[in-house]
Parts: C-alpha cells; structure tokens; sequence
C-alpha cells in the first residue's frame, strides 16, 4: 500500500500552495484532483499584497508580477460619473512593496503553481476522487478512485481538504457548513470593449442593486467583468447568455461591449465550517469558508491557509513540535475566516440591497461621504490594508507572546526599507529568524547558532520607528513571517522560554 506524509485532495490555488510549501520543506505527498484538467476559465483574479510578500519564500512573486497585471487605483461610480477614486501607490507605498492590485486570473495561476510543482518532482493526479478515509493508526487510510473504475488505497500521515465549496473531505468528517446562499446570480464575463472604466483601474458601479465590477486586463480593452443578475431569465430551463445581463450597470459605467470572450455564471455562498481541524484532517480553503467575491478575498484567504498550516504540519512531521501546534492552525484561521465571511457579506448586501432607502444610501448619500472619507489619510490606509490583507494578524493566539513598540506577537512584521536594507529580504527562507533593530549581542547570536535560528541586526533608523518598531527590540519570526515574540530588548531567555513552554525545536522546521 503506498504511503505519503500528507494526501492533499483538490489542485486549486490553495491545494497547490500547500504542496509547494510542503514539498519546499522536505515532506512527501500526494495531490489528487478530480477534474480531468486544470481549470481553463477564472473567477477568482486579484493577489493581494500579503500574498505577494510571502510568495517571496518560493521565488514566485517576481513571476505572478511578469505575468499579470498592477492595478494603480479603484474608483467608484455613481450616475454615469465616477465619485471617488482610491490611489493604491499614494497610500500603500510606505506598507509594503506591492503598494497596487495585482490582476492575475485563477487559471493562468494555477498553471505557474503546476510549473512549478512539477520541476520539484510533484505531479497532480487527475482524474482521481476521494471516496473515503478511516483513521489507522497514526494516520489515515484513503480510499480513491479514477475514471477508469479502478480503485487505490493509500495511507497518509496527514489528509488536507482543498476541494472546494462541495468538498467530500468536510462531509466525511461531519464539520458541517452553516451559513446561505445569496439570492443573486452571480457572473463573469470576458468582454472586449471600449469606454472610460477601460482605464487600467479597477472600477466599481454603485448605482443600481445590479452590482458590477470591471477588472482590467493586461491587454488594451479587454476586460473581467463581475456582476450579479437579479432576476434569472432561465427559469424556464434556458442557460443564461450574456444578453441577459441587465443594461442598467453598463450604461452608467459608460461600457461599450465589443465582443464577449467568455461567459459565465454561478451562486454565491457565505458559509463557515464549524471547525478547520478533525484529528487528522484538516479544511483549507472554500473548503472551510467560503464568501462573496467582494475585495477579492477568497483565493488570498485560501493561499494564507495553506501557508500557515504548511510550516505546522512540516514541524510536527519531523517531530520538533508536538501534534498540539496543529491545533494552531484552526485557532489562527478561523477567527479570520469568520471577520471575512461577515465583512463581505455586509459590503455585498450594502452594494446590492433594493428598495428606495437603499438606493438613496448608494446613490445620494454615498458619492457625498465616500469622498470626504477617502480625503484622510488614516481611512485610506485602513482600507488598503484591510483589501491587501497586510492587516491580518494572529494577536493573542496560542503562538503570539509579547509587544515592543506597536508591533505584537502575532503581527505581520512591518516592511521597511531603509538605506537599502530590506527587512523583508531575509524572510525568503521559510524558517525561524530572529531580527533586532539596533545591537545584536553576542549572547543572542551564540543562541542562534546553537539553535539553527537565524539572527539579523539592523541599524535603527527613523524609518523603523515609524513603522511601529523600537530600539533595541527583539523579534521572533515565525517561518510563515509573523512574529511569534516581540520583546523589548534581545534576551536570549526569553526565546529559550517560549520555544520550552510550547515544545518546539526551532532548527528543526527549516
């Protein structure tokens, strides 16, 4: 029977980033997906800037960069006439180093997590669903099937569900998906067009209860439009066309559709699993959450998954931390998941609701608020860091000790380049680091050594303090870069503690 450390089922974005994690850290795998190819058309197209600061650790941010396309702004439109305009680069340029929206469709990014994945040795296994898994021993016995009837049994450390909204691994399990469905039909088209929204930025209608999006894409005057249909012509039986799409939304975005590439439509949940991990099997993704498309959240939700469970397991496998850090995991990523899942769903109903006060909030009060709004600097940041998920933290977790300056335990580690000193440079090896701003002694290095921790010291500068770090501080990375400990001077002490009091020897999670 063949056995692998972990059988990851379903080869989206997230099931893909969790093999390249894992294949990246040393652990062996297997990852099935039912669908006889990759998929061919997208929904799912913004990589926010979180994702692409910690896509660093696998070389593919300068990839997704080359292959997509920087969105410099969104604006928002109301009565033919766009109201408010929101700068990403004005506003994120001091937060991160991909201060914009980077326009990457699902498909073409699947197939560079594929590339990938294949020069490390991993290939996906097609055709391949998963019919059932028991629990055996220290792990799990799965059955599989292809499409040619033939069936394999397999045994795993470890199973990780990334299959989806439908997913077979969260029935098997009993997790169950509480939450509904919105009334609107979703869709998705890719047209050719001229018009004022062909701009290069992300435009967004708010007059009418008909919600609209245009993504821009890489070539001149193509175009990703996302919108809902309010009312389903096919009722009848009749599969939905792109005529059907009412008018309303296009006219007031001033849209000129040329030619239709590709249509498509779908519904929309807004669900939570009632919990990310069941002894040995784990949810990740749409699998465990899953939410409006509203500020393109979803696919980046799933990668943070991936990579936040990925160092874990990799731990816990080469047994320098116990099963316990798994739990982790859910106590991490769930909360998130539930804050997103809420977020979306009142932006989305804000932006869709009918009726005549609705209309008025959208139409009359909100070209007058949003404006004035956006004017202070305090509420574009907190948008742009809230949309690029650099605000994410994992405050108050089993994992997250201490606070030196603004920055906490469980925080993102603010970007900062200073004098050409990238603090986010040493952050391309997924393993626990240490950084000091000011002094390192000789204490802290001879821990380090002896440790396998990697220990870096940067000269202070008024560039880090006002990013929220503090002179002399110490802090403790985490292999998925945040910080585990933030203290205000560098003791070696108090990282022999933390790493004692949770059971986890450092060097080996590299």
């Amino acid at each position: 029977m063949a056995r692998s450390d972990v059988l990851i089922v379903g080869a989206g974005p997230t099931g893909l980033v969790l093999a390249l994690w894992l294949t990246r850290l040393g652990v062996s795998l297997r990852i099935i997906d039912s669908a006889a190819c990759a998929g061919t058309t997208s929904r799912a197209l913004a990589v926010q800037a979180r994702t692409l600061e910690l896509y660093r650790q696998l070389d593919l941010t300068a990839r997704v960069l080359e292959r997509g396309y920087r969105v410099p702004a969104v604006s928002l439109w109301v009565e033919g006439e766009r109201r408010a305009r929101l700068p990403f680069e004005n506003i994120g340029g001091q937060l991160t180093a991909y201060p914009f929206l980077e326009i990457f469709p699902q498909d073409e990014h699947e197939l560079l997590l594929i590339e990938r994945l294949a020069a490390a040795g991993v290939r996906v296994e097609r055709g391949c669903t998963l019919l059932d898994f028991t629990a055996a021993g220290d792990g799990v016995r799965a059955r599989l099937q292809r499409t040619d009837g033939t069936q394999e049994q397999i045994e795993a450390k470890y199973i990780a569900g990334c299959d989806g909204a439908r997913s077979r691994v969260r029935e098997l399990i009993g997790t169950g998906f509480p939450g509904g469905t919105y009334r609107q039909l979703f869709y998705v088209a890719d047209i050719r067009g001229q018009g004022p929204a062909f701009n290069g930025e992300l435009n967004v209608d708010l007059d009418e209860a008909d919600f609209l999006a245009v993504f821009p894409l890489a070539a001149v005057g193509r175009a990703r439009l996302i919108g809902t249909v309010l009312e389903d012509p096919a009722g009848a039986g009749r599969a939905l066309s792109f005529e059907d799409v009412s008018p309303r939304a296009l006219r007031s975005l001033k849209l000129r559709v040329e030619q239709v590439h590709w249509f498509s439509t779908y519904h929309v949940h807004h669900r939570v699993t009632a919990r990310f991990r069941h002894g040995r099997a784990l949810l990740l993704g749409d699998a465990a959450h899953i939410h409006s498309p509203a500020g393109g959240q979803g696919m980046n939700t799933g990668i943070g998954d991936a990579i936040n469970l990925a160092w874990k397991l990799a731990a816990v496998l080469a047994g320098s931390a116990p099963e316990t850090l798994l739990d982790s995991y859910e106590a991490e990523r769930m909360p998130f998941a539930e804050r997103l899942v809420q977020t979306t769903d009142r932006v989305f109903s804000f932006a869709t609701a009918d009726g005549p006060i609705a209309e008025l909030v959208r139409t009359r009060l909100a070209p007058l608020v949003l404006p004035r709004a956006v004017a202070f600097e305090s509420v574009r940041e907190f948008i742009f860091r809230t949309v690029s998920q650099i605000m994410i933290n994992y405050r108050g977790r089993p994992l997250s000790e201490g606070s030196a300056g603004s920055v906490h335990g469980g925080d993102r580690l603010p970007w900062v380049n200073a004098g050409g000193a990238d603090n986010y440079a040493p952050l391309s090896e997924p393993c626990w680091q240490i950084q000091v701003y000011g002094e390192g002694s000789a204490s802290l290095r001879g821990f380090g050594d002896s440790h396998g921790l990697r220990v870096r010291a940067y000269a202070f500068t008024p560039q880090h303090e006002a990013a929220g770090l503090a002179r002399g501080a110490m802090y403790l990375l985490r292999p998925d870069t945040y910080v585990a400990l933030a203290a205000p001077r560098a003791d070696p002490a108090l990282l022999e503690g933390y790493f004692a009091v949770r059971g986890i020897a450092p060097g080996g999670a590299q």
